[in-house]
């Protein structure tokens, strides 16, 4: 899947699929400053990974001749094994969304009012993937009932107090942490971050039991249908219907995830229609009948017109 060069830097590359344009997705990723867990530019995006616990700092970029093909080269840390490469190249290709065929959905966003012109301005844009369930749970959670600078601090003051870092020509990477790091943490020392009471709940909770076997993504992939995941998720005390659609958005990849009650996604059609108030869950519901299999991806694609 992919090849190694006679280059000390780069450590493999990824053949890139139809409707994939990487500065669409770093446009996308571009959209806060207050980004913690990877720092992208206007030519490539630059992650820490911990594979099998050791700093790994790489870049991805864009190769420039053809064929169309990404780059990852390493910018600090030892070079991974076999076995942490495999599980690179697998992060890789879910936070990009590479191995999604988008030819189905353009042929929709295409013949939609709505969709067409951000399926033109936004041409190649990926859902950019949570693959970790643990991290994507609390992007969730910390983003529940505030706005998105907000829940952007938040991260970033967890993840700086329990993650790794790592410091690289003055800049400072940071990794999720685990959630074996908390099974020692308490509501209290959650919530001198900003946590409210039950959102610190809801993440120590979650840590615990995926500490401890009891939740996985690959348990959740298993299950027959999306709904069937979603209804796993809905079990655990501070989940919503809102938390369980992200997480099928971002983490589960499925495309047929639709937020309804995400504000974002209601503000972008308000914007989009010229409507004197945000639509209704039922609203959205149907007009995303045309959407039916990529409602994620328009759902996605709605927010670039808002950031």
């Amino acid at each position: 899947m992919w090849g190694r060069r006679d280059m000390n830097d780069l450590l493999f590359e990824l053949p890139l699929p139809d409707y994939f344009d990487l500065n669409a997705c770093l446009a996308y990723m571009n959209r806060s400053p207050l980004e913690c867990l990877f720092r992208p530019d206007n030519e490539g995006v630059n992650r820490l990974f911990m594979p099998e616990g050791k700093p790994l700092l790489v870049r991805l970029t864009t190769a420039a001749e053809q064929p169309p093909r990404l780059q990852v080269t390493l910018l600090s840390g030892a070079v991974p094994g076999a076995e942490a490469t495999a599980g690179l190249v697998r992060y890789i290709v879910e936070w990009f969304d590479l191995d999604r065929d988008l030819a189905p959905f353009y042929g929709i966003a295409g013949r939609d009012p709505l969709l067409q012109p951000l399926a033109v301005s936004e041409r190649g844009l990926r859902i950019i993937g949570i693959p970790d369930l643990f991290e994507a749970l609390c992007w969730a959670i910390l983003g529940q009932q505030v706005n998105l600078a907000f829940a952007y601090r938040l991260k970033h003051r967890l993840t700086a107090e329990y993650g790794t870092s790592l410091e690289y020509e003055g800049h400072t990477y940071y990794h999720f942490p685990a959630p074996e790091v908390f099974l020692e943490v308490t509501q209290e020392e959650l919530c001198s971050l900003q946590l409210t009471r039950n959102k610190a709940r809801t993440v120590l909770e979650v840590a615990a039991l995926i500490a401890g076997g009891g939740l996985s993504r690959e348990e959740l992939l298993a299950l027959p249908s999306p709904e069937e995941a979603e209804a796993r998720l809905l079990k655990l005390r501070g989940i919503g219907p809102w938390t369980s659609q992200y997480v099928r958005m971002r983490c589960l990849r499925d495309t047929t995830a639709y937020p309804t009650g995400d504000v974002g996604l209601q503000n972008a059609v308000k914007f989009l229609t010229g409507m004197d108030r945000k639509p209704t869950p039922a609203e959205l519901l149907e007009l995303a009948v045309p959407w039916k299999g990529w409602e994620a991806y328009a759902t996605f694609y709605l927010w670039r017109a808002l950031y």
